[in-house]
């Protein structure tokens, strides 16, 4: 009975055994399906071609603030209260035009004591005279001393210097009188009254802002990378939202404006350093014809700006970039398997990036689902028609 006990325990152990490693058996050939079907595994992913096209750049401006060459206070040359204005706001006027008059109660005054100083003075200049010309007539028939020659002569001089400087003053008021018309300084039209009638006012206060509208000027600062391409008189095309078209200085639209629809351009007057120096950043001067008086000199947000000349240049599409810096894409090979490259890039059209280096034309570059990428994983591209739009 012992025997057939321990053969049976024998065959136990044995089929236990056989149970454990075909179970081990198992579980890692599943292994080895699983880790092989995940190397053979690749993710779908969309892709497009770096290539040449031609591109025309935008220009995305946070804030912008337009400016005019053209905008003169006219102040007050003398102290006075604000009789009558002859112009109004928003009224065109040429320089020198009247735009108000002023009066000063003390001048009218001044300027009736100064024209009886010159009357004294004149008086006094005829005694003085006769009695010279007399002392002359005497001094040559040695009939006179020389004290009372030269006293007479001194008196003569001094009644002439008298009578020059009462009329000097007599002049110097009637001036300020006429000064108490406050003209336009320059041509435009009346942007701001900062008075109205009745007014007294200190001499040297800005009374009214004059502007001209017609040209609008703004800067930039540009880096290397965007202004490199850039020509004196380049035209771009403007982009305002239209919440932003506000009139500070409510001034008047001109006949024939489109409103929101007006075609506004841009003109580049100015580049410095200019672009054969070397440079990190330069600053750029636009000028723009703002003859429809849609615009005013104000800060304006959320402005883009597109270039109206074109130029050659090698191109990805903007989503290909993976971060804010736009310096990194992943960039496929032949057998489908992915690698980071960093890239240097240039301006962007919104849709499109210039690339100057790390990439050559046709080469695949993914442009989404970014979202579990990285080094050396293989991966299915379906080629998108973006990277052939223009």
């Amino acid at each position: 009975m012992k025997k057939y006990f321990y053969i049976g325990v024998a065959l136990i152990i044995l089929m236990a055994a056989a149970l454990v490693g075909y179970g081990a058996y198992l579980n890692y050939s599943d292994e080895h399906q699983i880790a092989k079907r995940m190397d053979e595994r690749r993710l779908e992913v969309t892709g497009a071609r770096a290539m040449v096209r031609e591109f025309r750049p935008v220009i995305e401006m946070n804030a912008m603030r337009l400016y005019s060459d053209s905008m003169v206070d006219a102040v007050a040359l003398l102290e006075g209260r604000i009789v009558q204005w002859q112009a109004e706001k928003n009224t065109a006027v040429k320089k020198g035009d009247i735009l108000l008059t002023m009066t000063n109660e003390q001048l009218p005054l001044k300027i009736i004591q100064a024209a009886s100083n010159v009357k004294k003075a004149e008086a006094v200049l005829a005694k003085a005279k006769n009695t010279f010309f007399r002392q002359k007539n005497l001094w040559a028939q040695n009939a006179t001393s020389l004290e009372q020659y030269d006293e007479a002569k001194a008196q003569y001089l001094a009644a002439q210097e008298a009578v020059t400087e009462a009329k000097a003053q007599h002049a110097q008021y009637m001036v300020q009188s006429e000064q108490l018309n406050v003209t336009a300084p320059i041509d435009g039209n009346v942007l701001i009254i900062y008075y109205r009638e009745g007014t007294y006012v200190q001499g040297g206060t800005p009374l009214a802002l004059v502007g001209n509208f017609d040209y609008l000027r703004f800067s930039a600062t540009l880096d290397d990378e965007t202004s490199r391409h850039l020509q004196l008189s380049d035209t771009a095309a403007m982009n305002f939202p239209a919440e932003a078209l506000k009139k500070a200085y409510d001034t008047e639209y001109a006949a024939g404006n489109n409103g929101i629809a007006e075609r506004i351009e841009a003109k580049l007057i100015d580049i410095t350093p200019s672009l054969d120096e070397p440079a990190g950043v330069r600053r750029v001067v636009w000028e723009i014809d703002n003859r429809a008086r849609i615009l005013e000199p104000l800060t304006y947000n959320g402005v883009s700006m597109r270039m109206n000349r074109a130029y050659s240049c090698l191109t990805v599409p903007l989503s290909a970039m993976i971060d804010s810096s736009h310096d990194t894409v992943f960039v496929a090979d032949e057998n489908g398997i992915i690698k980071k490259r960093h890239i240097v890039t240039g301006a962007n059209d919104t849709k499109h990036i210039e690339v100057y280096d790390g990439l050559n034309e046709g080469d695949i570059v993914i442009i989404e689902s970014f979202d579990g990428l990285e080094d050396g994983m293989k991966v299915d591209i379906t080629l998108s028609n973006e990277g052939d739009e223009d």
